[in-house]
């Protein structure tokens, strides 16, 4: 399903060129890009008719706040240019990058859809893992877990790293891999200073086409935000059951609820949300930006 093109009141001469489940892209009259994180949230691969306030403008600090803590290991897509005035709190004006059709992928702790592979095949990506390992179990050491890029709409599918290699070539697969458990184990040790506990996260890689980086792998996109990685408080970690999580659980949860009477596999669009469901979801966003941070949200 297409997200639908929201009007920022951007000047016209701002081009809409892509909507994701949360992003809105456009180019810029100097021909970078403009990424503004909307107030949308997803689940079940729908966009949710309900919006969650002040979740873009979360998103976007964060991810600024992010790239900063990791410009010695990587440097990202965020231009010194300024985004209009109507959005330049949940927006970033990016440089054009040659993306590569990868979600870096990479997986600390057992959840989601590795746990669901592990429980199959006890292999992640075709990384055989120990037996014996529980919903929430941390791995032996962070692994390197890709899969390719969904429409919206669609599945992420987990993928091999030799389907990777097959794909964008042996260099460029293993430059990925090194960046991305680079980036994962300096956010996780981050995160364990302020009691949170970085399970997985997702990164998206392009090389720079101009410029400073030109010819880099720079990173691109939102960097771990709660809508990219999976955060637990430290201190309720206990394998064995579904940790609580600073996400959109809450949201998840409900859906599936007698509440809401949906079923996410009837194919027929997600309800409301109630108003309940939307404040603890906004409360959780800015809980895990003021955690990380040490900054309060305003």
């Amino acid at each position: 399903m297409t997200a639908p093109v929201v009007d920022y009141g951007l000047p016209a001469e701002y081009e809409h060129v892509y909507s994701g489940k949360v992003r809105d892209l456009f180019s810029t009259p100097d021909d970078r890009l403009l990424f503004i994180a909307s107030d949308r949230i997803s689940a079940y691969d729908w966009v949710l008719p309900t919006l969650i306030p002040d979740k873009g403008t979360i998103l976007t600090q964060l991810s600024l706040w992010w790239f900063e803590q990791l410009a010695d290991i990587v440097p990202s897509h965020v231009s010194r240019a300024s985004a209009p005035a109507s959005v330049r709190e949940r927006a970033m004006v990016c440089e054009r990058l040659d993306m590569f059709p990868v979600e870096c992928v990479v997986r600390g702790y057992l959840a989601g859809s590795g746990l669901a592979d592990y429980r199959a095949t006890q292999k992640i990506c075709g990384q055989g893992l120990p037996p014996g390992l529980k919903d929430g179990s941390r791995l032996p050491k962070p692994i390197f877990t890709p899969a390719t890029k969904a429409e919206v709409g669609e599945h992420d599918m987990n993928i091999t790293f030799d389907e990777v290699v097959i794909a964008i070539g042996q260099e460029e697969a293993q430059q990925l891999r090194r960046i991305s458990l680079a980036v994962y184990e300096r956010a996780d040790a981050i995160a364990r200073e302020q009691g949170l506990i970085l399970a997985d996260t997702k990164f998206e890689i392009g090389l720079g086409r101009s410029g400073k980086y030109a010819g880099d792998y720079v990173l691109a996109d939102e960097v771990l935000t709660p809508d990219s990685s999976r955060y637990w408080p430290a201190d309720q970690w206990e394998p064995g059951h579904a940790q609580p999580s600073f996400d959109k659980q809450f949201v998840r949860d409900w859906l599936t609820s007698p509440e809401s009477g949906w079923d996410k596999d009837s194919q027929t669009p997600p309800p409301e949300l109630p108003v309940h469901i939307v404040e603890q979801t906004r409360a959780k966003y800015v809980e895990a930006y003021e955690r990380l941070t040490g900054e309060a949200f305003s």
